[in-house]
């Protein structure tokens, strides 16, 4: 009797033996190693090519991107549905240089412009809308600036900070036609919105436009960027056309002494590297420069998860920009 339990023990144990997965492994000439990946040379910082495309790639690091985009759109349609449509104006005579106004019931109410993202080159003012009823709801005008991508512009990214600039400089100047005070006009931005939003609080709005050097009068820039050096080493120069003139003009980070608002700068802590690490450097420069700032981090947001907290007042964006606008 102890014999047979013994030679059941043993063909029980080296039948486990055989069929576990080291051994399986070794019993097959047709198993493959895992390969590892070669990191080639620096780039930027300790970044190689592939890792620094993939950090100017947000759907690499945000699988559910598509999802997250078709909600803007249904929310926005949702959003136009209880306010009804927006007041549609013209900044510009080419037929993309519009913009939509979302307004409230408060007279001479502050007002602000929404810059969105895209990565230059997709993106349109009405599927931007889903923030427009906090605003509204609030007692602020919201409004949401179509500029052309720079696929239109042949890569090039100067019209398309041209074109922000301009709508910024109609809201000032006609805020009055649609209830809006001049005097309290606020910036805010998502991804390359962010930089573009960040390029427009960095303007000389004395010298190019005549206009009060403090015409923004706080700006919110979440996920954008703020140096084009390391995005002009990465895949995104297959498309922009980057020069050391477009590198500097547009780099707010090394335009701080025309910048003349707080700014509230934020990032989600699932985005890339670099996009944190722009967020982080650009809050540290301004600081640096003795200029208002507060960085914000979003725990556990991604990149295109962010700025739908534009749309609750309790969200990390909402809050943020309600107390910064002084509204309730």
């Amino acid at each position: 009797m102890h014999r047979k339990n013994e030679n059941v023990t043993r063909r029980s144990f080296l039948g486990a033996i055989a069929a576990s997965p080291l051994a399986m492994a070794a019993g097959h000439s047709d198993a493959q190693p895992t390969p590892v990946k070669v990191k080639g040379p620096a780039v930027w910082l300790d970044l190689d090519q592939a890792a620094l495309d993939d950090a100017y790639d947000q759907a690499v690091y945000a699988p559910n991107l598509q999802q997250i985009t078709r909600r803007y759109a249904s929310n926005s349609e949702a959003v136009r549905s209880r306010l009804g449509a927006p007041r549609r104006q013209a900044y510009g005579p080419a037929p993309i240089e519009g913009l939509d106004i979302y307004t409230t019931r408060r007279a001479n109410a502050p007002i602000n412009v929404f810059v969105h993202g895209g990565a230059w080159r997709s993106g349109v003012s009405k599927d931007f809308a889903y923030a427009a009823e906090l605003y509204v709801n609030a007692g602020a005008h919201f409004v949401v600036l179509d500029f052309n991508n720079v696929v239109e512009t042949g890569g090039n990214l100067m019209p398309m900070a041209d074109q922000v600039r301009r709508a910024i400089a109609w809201v000032y100047r006609n805020a009055a036609t649609f209830g809006g005070d001049p005097g309290r006009l606020y910036l805010s931005g998502h991804s390359s919105g962010a930089h573009l939003a960040g390029v427009a609080l960095t303007t000389d709005w004395r010298k190019d436009f005549n206009l009060p050097a403090d015409v923004i009068k706080g700006g919110v820039c979440c996920s954008g960027m703020y140096d084009l050096k390391p995005v002009r080493l990465s895949k995104r120069s297959s498309y922009v056309k980057f020069s050391d003139e477009i590198e500097q003009a547009l780099s707010s980070q090394r335009r701080l002494e025309h910048l003349n608002a707080p700014v509230i700068v934020a990032h989600g802590s699932l985005e890339t590297p670099e996009f944190q690490r722009q967020a982080r450097d650009f809050a540290a420069a301004v600081k640096a420069a003795g200029k208002p700032v507060q960085l914000i981090v979003g725990e556990g947001y991604n990149h295109f998860e962010m700025p739908e907290t534009y749309a609750n007042p309790y969200g990390v964006l909402g809050r943020a920009v309600l107390q910064q606008m002084k509204l309730g």
